[in-house]
């Protein structure tokens, strides 16, 4: 009742309003989302909010729809609603008839279960049975489908102005409706197993005989049938006749079987198949090319699986290259829900960035999750608690394609606009949008201080021509992944391709910043690049194992391979940063399986003045240099460290890989953020006892400014900052300085602008945004509590010399009290420099 009531109130204001919304509007903004607009925004939502099947009804809902999203779809050139109308068999079972009956998505929980709706044990889960989420739930036609689709279509261009395209969705599972056709009439399709034996539709199956009728096999679909030549042909009827624009292919299809899981087609978590890559790869690019023939010109979008590319080609045989060059007319994956489900941004995160490092074309998204039409559960108000940081930790995300331009998502999808009551609460909308404009007005323009040189080319040659490699390629993504989720503040890549193209035309684009990188294969064109960027002043990580590396690469690295260990060890390190009331314990498990092999490397020459030994793990009499640093003199300031890195996490069963116990085991990958320390970058936690969940970091740069966003599973944790040119100052919080590092407590999602950075030792600084109360002047900031600091100002990119202005100990009207300032040193970028300030200062521009 309070829906109706709310959708009618809402028809009502537009009609009085005479659609002010419209096209006809003017925009008074000029600067909209700072030229950083949206290709298309998405509302994705199910049927549940058509309570009833009445014309004027849907018409108030899809008003209701669109103008709670208003604020935001403002900001793009196209509007986009995808129906998860079924589970996708109401394109399987397509008829071709208007009049034929709609099974769709009436319910919560899993109606494919041994269990009828609504019956049961009570103490059955949503997953092992479903309810109807109202009573009598309307009944629906394909004919009536299609009036809500040209609803949605002719009220959205009404409110927004915008074109409005629907799209309809498949998912491979027995999620969301009842579905005959996968779980009774063609069980035969089944393969994946991630909501049970057998559960979800591999795309490269085949059909048994069939001898009903369908809309694009008529006379019933004979046996042996490719599923991808049935999905394409019944998807090119149902979306023609039903006036979809796209269609999107969800949880994992298309990309192999095993889309949830650590384990597929190639490693079962104990071994890895490389015999069966080569057909695995035919099977895949035969569903992608059977499905393209028949249904050929209609957009795909796809959710992809949960987990990375070099993850994905490992475990499973999913080809991304293969798939992004079949010239499909798609889009990539998104990131995953991974970090609403169990709170794992590394995991997420790595899949987002390992699939935009290459892409099909310039365009791919980013989905939040606000709803879910299906579960009981609404993400923005249980699973985030309000909190914003699945929407700034990944949307400070950026790639540099091989120009040298720094390109952001283009799409911008929510997941669901409707809850699985089918109400669509205003305040979900009123929330999120403001957060979701903010990360993108603060959208990186620059690389961040660490830039991941992805192996997208390299990993994918490896699997074919070196498949002993496989565990290679496998463990690179998981060691990113437990970095990211101890802190590890990564937010920028590019493949190692574009790196090439990069450095050859702008051979000072990354000189802000530390690469991050593999060992490159020996001769190899990478492997002269990275040489040449560290003999020039370069800052370069490399990570995981050296058994492949060139001669050039090993003296670059003063490294030598020694006999290959795994098992257990004692580590020994020099840069644990963090302070914890009870230790890290200093025992560790190399497990060869899952990372990369066994640790073989050592630094070669041990007088070399220029390395400097960082960590060994030692077994018996055995000793081994996991972590190091080296430079010289003639590299120009250049450096490079090294860490082997170990994945401290196994398979046990279940979907993804375990870390081992922090409590009784130490995590190797923490050594990824210790070893930044070298390059000035330190980031240290205070914490109680190894337990308590670190926090992730993203630290990109926009407009010149610094933005520091991140997230706290726990928050009683103490965050210690320093970078290369001093402490960074937070723009309106205050920090206590201790040894030169500004500290914070922080809650549980934060995102913050830092402008200033300052050499100060110890006191209560604060930093605070206000008006310069002078025309034209469009930032002014105020720092108090100064104690002889060297303070350096970062202004936007566009401001000059002329155009910042420095006072100290003074206030408005500014009559006196200006203070000279100087350019800084061009190795920290673009800033200028005050000394020796005592007291206040503000800076305008």
């Amino acid at each position: 009742m309070r829906f109706q009531i709310i959708t009618s109130i809402c028809l009502f204001s537009i009609l009085i309003l005479g659609f002010t919304t419209t096209v006809d509007t003017p925009n008074l903004d000029n600067s909209t989302l700072r030229g950083k607009p949206f290709n298309n925004i998405t509302l994705e939502a199910s049927l549940k909010p058509f309570k009833k099947n009445d014309k004027a009804y849907i018409q108030q809902v899809a008003t209701e729809l669109f103008t709670q999203w208003s604020s935001l779809l403002r900001h793009t050139d196209t509007v986009s609603v995808m129906l998860w109308t079924s589970d996708g068999s109401e394109i399987l079972d397509y008829k071709g008839k208007l009049n034929q009956p709609l099974e769709w998505a009436r319910y919560i929980g899993n109606p494919n279960t041994e269990h009828e709706v609504g019956s049961g044990p009570k103490e059955l889960s949503l997953h092992e049975r479903a309810y109807l989420y109202m009573e009598n739930p309307p009944a629906f036609t394909y004919g009536d489908l299609k009036f809500i689709i040209q609803t949605l279509k002719e009220t959205g261009k009404r409110i927004t102005g915008k074109p409005v395209m629907v799209g309809a969705t498949f998912d491979p599972g027995p999620e969301f409706a009842k579905s005959d056709f996968k779980y009774k009439k063609h069980p035969e399709i089944l393969g994946g197993n991630a909501m049970g034996h057998k559960t979800m539709v591999s795309c490269y199956s085949t059909l048994n005989a069939d001898t009903d009728a369908y809309a694009g096999f008529p006379k019933g679909i004979p046996a042996d049938t490719p599923f991808g030549t049935f999905l394409g042909r019944q998807s090119q009827h149902f979306l023609t006749d039903l006036g979809y624009d796209f269609i999107w292919l969800s949880n994992g299809f298309g990309f192999g079987v095993e889309g949830w899981s650590s384990t597929g087609a190639i490693f079962n978590g104990k071994a890895f198949a490389p015999e069966k890559l080569a057909n695995t790869k035919a099977l895949i690019a035969g569903f992608w090319n059977l499905f393209r023939k028949e249904c050929p010109t209609f957009q795909i979008q796809t959710r992809g699986t949960n987990l990375s590319t070099g993850a994905d080609l490992a475990r499973d045989g999913v080809d991304l290259k293969q798939i992004y060059n079949g010239h499909y007319n798609m889009l990539p994956p998104p990131n995953s829900p991974w970090a609403a489900l169990d709170g794992d941004f590394g995991l997420e995160m790595v899949g987002y960035m390992s699939r935009m490092a290459e892409l099909p074309d310039e365009r791919y998204l980013f989905r939040y999750y606000t709803h879910d039409p299906w579960w009981v559960n609404s993400p923005w108000l249980d699973r985030y608690g309000q909190e914003p940081h699945d929407i700034y930790l990944p949307m400070s995300v950026a790639r540099i394609n091989a120009k040298g331009e720094i390109k952001l998502p283009t799409h911008l999808n929510f997941l669901t606009a409707d809850n699985s009551y089918g109400e669509m609460p205003a305040q979900v909308p009123d929330e999120v949008t403001p957060h979701i404009l903010k990360a993108r007005y603060d959208a990186p323009t620059a690389p961040g201080p660490l830039v991941w040189v992805y192996p997208f080319d390299e990993y994918h040659s490896w699997a074919y021509k070196q498949s002993e490699r496989l565990p290679e390629i496998y463990y690179g993504d998981w060691l990113i992944r437990q970095a990211i989720n101890n802190g590890f503040p990564l937010n920028t890549i590019t493949s190692t391709g574009s790196l090439q193209n990069v450095l050859a035309s702008k051979p000072a684009y990354f000189n802000e910043s530390i690469l991050v990188s593999i060992v490159p294969e020996a001769g190899s064109s990478l492997e002269k690049t990275l040489i040449d960027f560290v003999q020039n002043g370069g800052k370069l990580l490399v990570y995981g194992p050296a058994d492949h590396a060139g001669a050039a690469f090993l003296n670059l690295l003063n490294l030598q391979n020694t006999k290959a260990l795994d098992g257990e060890f004692r580590v020994n390190s020099s840069i644990n940063l963090d302070e914890l009331t009870k230790k890290y314990p200093d025992k560790i498990i190399h497990n060869a399986l899952f990372s990369g092999g066994g640790i073989a490397t050592q630094v070669k020459n041990k007088a070399d003045v220029g390395t400097k030994v960082l960590a060994t793990m030692s077994q018996a009499s055995n000793e081994r240099d996991v972590v190091w640093v080296r430079e010289k003199p003639e590299w120009k300031g250049g450096k490079v460290a090294y860490v082997r890195g170990t994945n401290s996490s196994k398979f046990t069963g279940g979907k993804l890989l375990t870390p081992d116990d922090p409590e009784q085991l130490f995590t190797g990958p923490l050594l990824m953020r210790y070893v930044l320390n070298q390059f000035g970058l330190d980031y240290r936690i205070d914490k109680r006892n190894p337990s308590v969940k670190n926090p992730v970091l993203t630290i990109s740069r926009g407009s010149n400014g610094f933005f520091f966003s991140g997230y706290c599973p726990n928050t009683t944790i103490t965050h210690r900052f320093k970078l290369p040119q001093g402490a960074p100052i937070l723009t309106g919080y205050e920090t206590e300085l201790a040894n030169g590092y500004s500290v914070y407590s922080m809650p549980k999602a934060w995102h913050r602008e830092s402008r200033i950075f300052i050499d100060q030792s110890d006191g209560i600084v604060s930093c605070q945004e206000m008006t310069s109360g002078v025309q034209r002047m469009k930032r002014c900031i105020r720092l108090m509590g100064l104690k002889n600091a060297t303070v350096r100002i970062y202004p936007d990119d566009e401001v000059t010399d002329q155009g910042l202005h420095v006072y100290t100990n003074t206030s408005y009207p500014w009559k006196k009290g200006q203070t000279a300032f100087k350019p800084g040193d061009k190795k920290f970028g673009k800033h200028y420099v005050v000394e020796n300030v005592t007291g206040d200062l503000v800076a305008f521009w």
